[in-house]
């Protein structure tokens, strides 16, 4: 038990000592590093244009193609000659009178289309493209200057931007040895 309490604490002595001998390399050249505090807003930025980015997908699909053939070859219809528009009031008015009413419009049957067979069919290979957007190209101005960004999504006529203000420092040059 009292050795487990001595390795303890001569981890502890270790870790104690690391920043300390940290500290002490740093103050052997001189210099001691300071790290600025990032200075951070978030403020708006007006949009110029946005371009869609598209992704273009492949699909292809067999579908059955049939050319039709008629059955049977069509039989020229003999056609009556209509009615003329005298013809057509003269028996609505007598159809009133005599109560005939059904006699004044002649019911005409329409020809049913011919029936068709299916012959010469095939499989065939229909290929279609579709496209989806996936990112958008967005151009914008802050404070007179011109940016451009790739978005997931379209912002709209504003964008919220982060900016952050960090002093700039020039590496200082190696100190003389003492």
């Amino acid at each position: 038990m009292r050795r487990m309490l001595e390795l303890t604490l001569l981890g502890m002595a270790c870790c104690a000592m690391q920043p300390a001998l940290a500290q002490e390399g740093a103050q052997s050249d001189g210099r001691i590093r300071v790290v600025p505090a990032e200075n951070v807003k978030i403020e708006y930025a007006q949009v110029l244009r946005v371009e869609p980015v598209y992704q273009t997908l492949r699909a292809s699909r067999t579908e059955e193609r049939c050319e039709p053939a008629p059955a049977a070859a069509d039989k020229p219809v003999e056609k009556k000659p209509e009615p003329g528009a005298f013809s057509r009031m003269w028996d609505s008015v007598k159809g009133v009178f005599s109560g005939e009413e059904a006699a004044a419009a002649p019911a005409t049957p329409v020809p049913a289309p011919a029936p068709t067979r299916r012959d010469n069919c095939r499989l065939v290979q229909v290929d279609r493209q579709f496209q989806r957007p996936i990112a958008y190209d967005v151009d914008y101005v802050y404070k007179g200057t011109k940016y451009r960004s790739r978005l997931a999504e379209d912002p709209g006529n504003r964008l919220r931007i982060r900016v952050s203000v960090t002093p700039w420092e020039a590496e200082a040059p190696p100190l003389p040895p003492p």
